[in-house]
């Protein structure tokens, strides 16, 4: 999506560790017109799944995911890295490693919300190297609900996780894949 590879290029920060900031609209403060831009795309490639539920991961790939799920006309989960008191009952759990925060979370989505009827696309706003999206991906199986695939922002296409995915018969749709990034640039495939 040439509209979020012009943004990438213009306000993204390529920091040590392989790391891409992109802060300043998509993951701390958000552009809700690229969002909508940005679900408009996400549509068009998945418009004939007919897509009950969107599925995300706290925190960064809600505002997308809402904003996608308005274009879809359906709600939004978010798998939330600790249970709550708010969570009552039986739960689907999978432990993910975060290749930003380098910590493991064990993610939850509540058994009431994510059905074996279910048709689901997962919306996240990285994949690097695949760990949330294998997770996710693991509790629509748990569920025995329909992974139809994932749209993702912004893809670091020279790290595994992508290839992995695909390699499982997952379909990744990623807005803006990056063939390499350094302090002297961003290279998209």
């Amino acid at each position: 999506m040439q509209l979020l590879e012009e943004r990438i290029l213009r306000d993204g920060k390529v920091k040590d560790g392989n790391v891409l900031k992109v802060d300043s609209f998509l993951n701390h403060q958000m552009d809700v017109k690229l969002f909508g831009e940005m679900a408009k795309e996400f549509y068009n490639l998945f418009k004939d799944e007919n897509i009950t539920k969107i599925l995300t991961i706290e925190a960064s790939g809600i505002g997308i995911a809402c904003i996608t799920a308005q274009v879809f006309d359906c709600p939004v989960i978010f798998a939330k890295k600790s249970k709550t008191k708010n969570i009552a009952g039986d739960v689907y759990t999978a432990r993910v490693e975060s290749f930003t925060h380098g910590a493991f979370y064990d993610i939850i989505v509540s058994k009431e919300f994510l059905r074996p009827g279910d048709r689901v696309l997962i919306i996240d706003d990285f994949l690097a190297n695949g760990a949330a999206l294998t997770g996710l991906s693991s509790l629509v199986s748990d569920a025995g609900a329909t992974l139809v695939g994932a749209g993702i922002a912004i893809e670091k296409a020279f790290q595994p996780g992508g290839e992995l995915l695909r390699s499982k018969g997952v379909r990744v749709e990623s807005l803006a894949r990056i063939k390499s990034m350094s302090s002297g640039g961003i290279e998209f495939c």
